[in-house]
């Protein structure tokens, strides 16, 4: 582990991220990241009057309040929140991804929610629905 992995756990860990999330981050093992904090006095227990304190949005920057007993808060309003998502969407974990045949085309395509999605695009729902015959 590099002098600059462990800077960043350490500032993970005081600003309130988890285990789970710093591994993620850092690209560690989770084990890994529960031994440093252990040894250098990074858990729960130790990190408690931070916990009590407030934190900054992480899109606006203003003070959020966080409320005992609850999971930390992130951002100061929904619209922060939002605005923060779609800025980062390479973090969005997408899991409804669908890989489709177009009945028209017969391409392979990727879509995401959708899972009845037939066709690729509208040109060859018209061209299958209609016939799509060519003038002559």
């Amino acid at each position: 582990m590099t002098n600059e992995e462990k800077r960043q756990i350490e500032i993970y860990r005081k600003n309130g991220y988890g285990y789970k999330q710093i591994s993620n981050l850092t690209k560690l093992s989770l084990n890994t990241i529960k031994s440093f904090c252990r040894r250098n006095h990074l858990m729960d227990a130790d990190l408690q009057e931070l916990k009590e304190s407030s934190f900054s949005c992480e899109w606006c920057g203003k003070s959020v309040e966080q409320k005992e007993h609850r999971k930390r808060k992130r951002f100061c309003s929904d619209t922060c929140r939002n605005k923060w998502w779609n800025s980062h969407l390479d973090l969005v974990k997408r899991k409804a991804n669908y890989k489709i045949v177009c009945p028209s085309c017969n391409s392979t395509f990727t879509v995401y929610g959708n899972a009845n999605r037939k066709f690729c695009c509208h040109e060859c729902y018209i061209k299958y629905r209609f016939g799509g015959k060519k003038d002559e």
